[in-house]
Parts: structure tokens; sequence; C-alpha cells
């Protein structure tokens, strides 16, 4: 399969150099630990974003859901027709902060396209989304840290979960009733009242 994103060459590009060179002038073994769990916490933070709009009684638990497996299934899809191959496994970026590279595709990033535009969701928790924002930050800048995506990657990332997301969140009363009536239906005593 022809690769598109040879044409562009992103170990070329100066702000992913740039990026790069940044994260290696900061590193040390805690960050990178840090930059590390951090990566994997989506795995517990989404779930318990998920339970409190639930337990709050808030009908934005299903666009929010919705939104988040929309922009996985639409980054993994992009990944897999780009197959960019990540920048810690480029020999000639070698160099870079390598802790924990994996095999898979690098463009865009899942954690920015799944992540970014699920804040839009929160606005009825200032707090709540206001935390979220400064995890999210952090957690992107560890993608590029941790040598496993390309500024551009997040950047990409990003933008395409802006754009999802807003959609998402244009029709969400929709989407929220759509959601709670088929609940109500098989799991009444679930459903948001």
């Amino acid at each position: 399969m022809y690769n598109i994103i040879a044409l562009i060459a992103p170990y070329n590009i100066g702000i992913n150099i740039a990026a790069f060179q940044f994260s290696k002038a900061i590193s040390s073994p805690l960050l990178t630990s840090i930059m590390t769990y951090l990566g994997k916490s989506f795995l517990v933070v989404i779930p318990l974003i998920v339970l409190y709009l639930y337990l709050k009684k808030d009908m934005n638990t299903y666009s929010f859901i919705l939104a988040g497996v929309l922009l996985y299934v639409v980054s993994d899809s992009i990944k897999i027709l780009v197959g960019e191959v990540r920048p810690c496994n480029i020999p000639a970026l070698s160099w870079i902060n390598n802790a924990a590279c994996e095999n898979t595709f690098s463009f865009p990033s899942n954690h920015a396209s799944v992540l970014t535009g699920l804040p839009l969701f929160l606005g009825r928790y200032r707090i709540l989304q206001a935390l979220y924002i400064v995890w999210l930050l952090l957690v992107l800048f560890g993608r590029v840290y941790l040598g496993l995506h390309y500024l551009t990657d997040v950047v990409a990332g990003v933008i395409l979960s802006l754009a999802i997301s807003y959609l998402v969140y244009a029709y969400r009363e929709k989407i929220n009733r759509f959601f709670n009536g088929i609940v109500e239906r098989i799991l009444p005593f679930l459903a948001i009242k």
C-alpha cells in the first residue's frame, strides 16, 4: 500500500524535531514514569467521568460515550489507512526519548483524537472540565515526550476530535433522547430520569 505520509516525512518537519529536542532536554526517569502512567490513565479517567455523569443523571452521558466511541473508530481507521510509523521506530530518530515504543501506527494520535473533544460535554461542571483539560494537556505532551507521536500527529488528532465532537455536541439532545429511550425499553431502572 502506498504510504501518503512518506511524501511528507514528518521526521523532517522542523516543529516535530523541535518538540523532540525540547522533550529530550527536560527528560528524566521520573518524568518518563509520570508520562507513561498518564498515557494509560484514560482507562480510569474516562469510566469515572461516565459514572459521574450518570450519577448526576446528566443526559450527556450518552452523547459523551457516543462521541468517544465514534472518535476512536474514525481515528483508528485513519491510522490504518495512513500507516505512519511511530517516531520511536524511525532509525533517524534514535536519539529521541523512547521509553515505551509500540509497533502500532502513529497518525493521528488516538489519545488526542479521542480525548480532546470530550470536555465539550462537561460544560455544566466547570471544575471537572478544567481538571480534565489540565490532565488532557499533560497526556498529549506525554505522547510526544515518550516519542510515540510527532507533534503534528497530536495536532491532527486535536483538530479531528474537535470537529467530530462538535457535531455530536450539536445533536446531543436527539442523541441523548434516542439512547435513553432504548435504555428505558431494555433496562428501565438504568434510564436517566
